[in-house]
């Protein structure tokens, strides 16, 4: 099944591009009257050449439009467009409609906070869904001013993209923005708790749900520090202003991405206000997530790519400045370790599936089909391109082009081209070789030593040939000592020869973009000596290393969990998706020989006991014991007395929880308990994940009837379900899923859309059921073209996941 509504494509964005010149938007929203819908009237005036075209329109119901004066039939509307017959000159548009509050963090999304009963909305237009909140003409480059005018409870606050008035209770005026697409329009509305401050003349603000007031003003002092910091940094590197009037930080409830840089209005998901105790790994993912969408005012928001092709241009610039001004003006000096950890192998591991794509120019030939690229080729890896891109320029001519990019393309929309055109008016010289070589050619280059040869190999990607130099560190310990060697690879063999089983780390500080390998002797002769590494980059690096090879099926998982075991990776906390420790749950312990988790356990205890108490050593390594723990008495032991240092907040508490779910050891009534004892957003995601692990045919029942859209659910909760649904041991109760998973994927797309899709599709996937058959199954469906193209790509990747994982198995046999 595909969606209802029609994926604008790119040759229709060029064909309405050149028919219409928008000129603004006034919208008028009603939030006040239903809980379920909101009043909705648009207008839009612009001009055109005259003819045919369409405006995206998704509404619940229509109640008038009008089209220069005159009604048109509301049942000319069909699959999300509604047809217009211009005429050459002036058009006025205006159209009533009823639109939906939504539930999955797209279009006005609207929740009601468990800890108070208070509703909350905010807008999240990005790609597809600003149609579910007004009439537009949906594609980035067709900018236009906006000026907004709510009703709203008279109790709530709104904020937009301009400053707001509150001339009188429930009613809010806008100032006209700046010329902005489509993607960035956004109101945060509800009974917020506001933090208001200034800094060199621009108003800033802060907000998050009243529940969590006091978690957000114990944090508001280190945000406004970091905002304060950045933005003059990025004034002193860029020259130019920050130009969209007041910024406001809104922290909302329930949002799908890490943020979204709405001009004026940047929203964040909520759980980035910590309400319990988190380590550094977090507040450095805080700190350049602010950053990352601070970049965005400049790359992205005064310009914008002008077809989701060039959308590098927005997120890989952002990632890379991003980390780049946390490091250098904040208290998080040590960003890049930490992003060696959280971020590149997210990256590696996407530009190495058959998804793959070019940083630049992806083939976006709609607007669904881009949405799949935002990944971490279009983060990390094309900001690892650009790290290298300015230590080739340097800084004079590297931002001299930007500076001249902002200027002749300010508050309209530009391409790769006019970029590359500016660095060379700066004086970059030709970049056509880079150009094609790093950013046009898709796939990674493999670097391994071949010990017996004395050479480093480059292997470019079979399908995506290239001639790409790689210059890197390289780290190789003699008689235990650590050395750096500099290495330049411009050919398919580089001498490089190494004392007699001493381990190498290729690349070991993440100077260019490849996949570094570890050899079977490295992984093997790190295992005394990695306890003792302290640079904490070559660490990560080392990791890094290990992962890649393990991905390629190239070291026994035996041999990785020893190096585990041995020293386990307490400095990168199991804070995210992406992090190694998440890795070791998923990759490492279900390949290993039998007895993994319990070795693993005994290792995170050893580490807790010899961290100092209170510290983010302690902290990593207790949530490490916790995942890995099958000790019902253990678990409630530490639910009874914490270990000395630790406070059994309410994030650990459910970790303890989930733990005991997972193994058998909790009921329904005790996990319910918990949650009306404190009945946060917090704690009815984690009931959620909890339930969904019970190892009984009911708990599987009730997380499968999320997943078919039986039991509607916010988005969170949605992805704790399906993440809660699969769990190691559990494959005799999941087994009737497997085949229910390929019958029911292809209907979820009548009950959700966009981003939500395909989240599902993956999070519900059978990922612990290894088997050459559910392998043959997902490659076929996904060879399906008339499910939803999202979908499809979803399960792409899931395939190379699971692909992977059985050549692993194949290579490494375990009993």
């Amino acid at each position: 099944m595909t969606s209802p509504y029609q994926s604008l494509q790119h040759t229709e964005a060029l064909a309405r591009f050149d028919l219409l010149t928008v000129e603004e938007y006034d919208v008028r929203l009603d939030l006040a009257s239903d809980e379920s819908t909101f009043g909705s009237v648009t207008t839009i005036r612009f001009r055109s050449a005259g003819g045919p075209t369409f405006v995206d329109l998704k509404p619940v119901r229509v109640n008038e439009i009008r089209f220069n004066g005159t009604v048109l039939d509301p049942d000319l509307l069909e699959r999300g467009r509604l047809p217009l017959d211009t005429l050459a000159g002036d058009n006025e548009l205006v159209v009533d409609a009823v639109m939906p509050f939504r539930n999955d963090g797209e279009g006005l999304h609207r929740s009601v906070d468990p800890a108070d009963g208070k509703s909350y909305v905010y807008g999240m237009s990005f790609m597809d869904a600003a149609p579910t909140i007004f009439a537009c003409f949906d594609q980035p480059d067709l900018k236009a001013p906006y000026t907004f005018h709510v009703r709203a409870p008279e109790d709530w606050v709104v904020i937009g993209n301009a400053p707001g008035a509150n001339p009188e209770k429930g009613v809010w005026e806008f100032e006209r923005t700046q010329p902005l697409s489509t993607y960035f329009v956004t109101l945060v509305a509800g009974p917020y708790h506001l933090i208001r401050d200034e800094h060199d003349g621009i108003p800033l603000g802060l907000s998050a749900r009243k529940s969590i007031a006091k978690d957000l003003d114990a944090d508001a002092d280190e945000l406004f520090t970091m905002t304060k910091q950045c933005f003059d940094e990025f004034h002193r590197l860029f020259g130019i202003r920050y130009p969209f009037g007041d910024y406001h930080q809104a922290f909302v409830p329930e949002f799908n991405a890490g943020a979204m840089e709405n001009p004026g209005c940047v929203t964040f998901r909520d759980p980035l206000v910590f309400s319990s105790r988190v380590t550094r790994g977090m507040r450095i993912a805080r700190a350049t997530t602010l950053a990352h969408e601070m970049a965005h005012q400049w790359f992205g928001n005064i310009v914008t790519p002008k077809w989701w092709d060039d959308l590098w241009l927005n997120e890989s610039f952002a990632e890379y400045m991003g980390n780049r001004v946390t490091a250098d003006v904040t208290q998080y000096d040590d960003v890049w370790s930490d992003m060696a950890y959280a971020r590149r192998q997210w990256g590696l591991v996407a530009d190495q599936r058959p998804s793959t794509h070019p940083v630049a120019g992806n083939g976006a030939f709609d607007a669904s089909a881009a949405l799949q690229d935002f990944d971490g080729i279009s983060y990390a890896k094309g900001s690892a391109v650009l790290k290298q891109l300015n230590a080739s320029l340097g800084d004079e001519v590297f931002f001299a082009g930007a500076i001249d990019h902002f200027t002749r393309a300010r508050f309209g929309n530009a391409t790769m081209h006019d970029l590359f055109e500016s660095w060379e008016r700066a004086g970059a010289g030709d970049l056509s070789s880079f150009t094609s070589n790093w950013l046009r050619t898709a796939g990674p280059d493999a670097l391994v030593l071949d010990r017996a040869a004395g050479v480093i190999r480059r292997t470019p990607p079979a399908d995506h040939p290239a001639e790409r130099t790689h210059t890197f560190r390289a780290a190789v310990a003699v008689d235990g000592t650590w050395e750096d060697r500099t290495v330049e690879v411009s050919g398919p063999e580089t001498p490089f020869v190494v004392p007699e089983g001493a381990p190498v780390v290729i690349d070991a500080y993440d100077e260019t973009w490849a996949v570094a390998q570890a050899d079977a002797t490295t992984v093997r002769s790190l295992v005394p000596l990695l306890a003792d590494v302290k640079d904490a980059h070559l660490r990560a690096g080392v990791w890094n290393n290990v992962r890649s090879s393990l991905h390629n099926a190239a070291i026994d998982p035996a041999d990785v969990l020893d190096l585990v075991v041995a020293s386990p990776p307490v400095e990168d906390p199991e804070d995210t998706m992406r992090r190694t420790w998440t890795w070791v749950f998923s990759r490492v312990v279900p390949l290993a020989p039998s007895g993994a988790a319990a070795r693993v356990h005994a290792a995170a205890l050893e580490a807790m006991v010899a961290a100092t108490p209170g510290s983010e050593r302690q902290l990593a390594a207790l949530r490490a014991a916790i995942r890995s723990a099958d000790d019902e008495a253990i678990l409630r032991g530490w639910l009874a007395v914490p270990p000395v240092g630790i406070d059994m907040d309410l994030d650990l508490r459910w970790k303890v929880l989930v733990q005991l779910a997972a193994i058998g050891a909790a009921d329904r009534d005790e996990l319910q308990r918990a949650l009306d004892a404190e009945p946060t957003a917090r704690s009815r995601v984690e009931h959620t994940l909890a339930v969904a692990s019970l190892p009984d045919a009911e708990a599987k029942a009730w997380a499968w009837a999320r997943f078919t859209g039986e039991v509607s659910v916010p988005n969170y909760e949605l992805e704790a379900a399906g993440l809660g649904m699969w769990q190691g041991g559990q494959e005799d109760v999941t087994a009737p899923y497997v085949d229910r998973y390929f019958a029911d994927l292809p209907g979820t797309v009548a009950v959700r859309s966009g981003w939500v899709l395909a989240d599902a599709a993956e999070f519900f996937f059978p990922r612990t059921v290894l088997s050459e058959d559910v392998l043959v199954r997902t490659r076929a469906m996904a060879d399906d073209a008339s499910l939803d193209l999202s979908v499809r790509r979803r399960l792409v990747d899931q395939a190379d996941d699971l692909a992977r994982k059985l050549a692993v198995r194949k290579a490494f046999p375990h009993s």
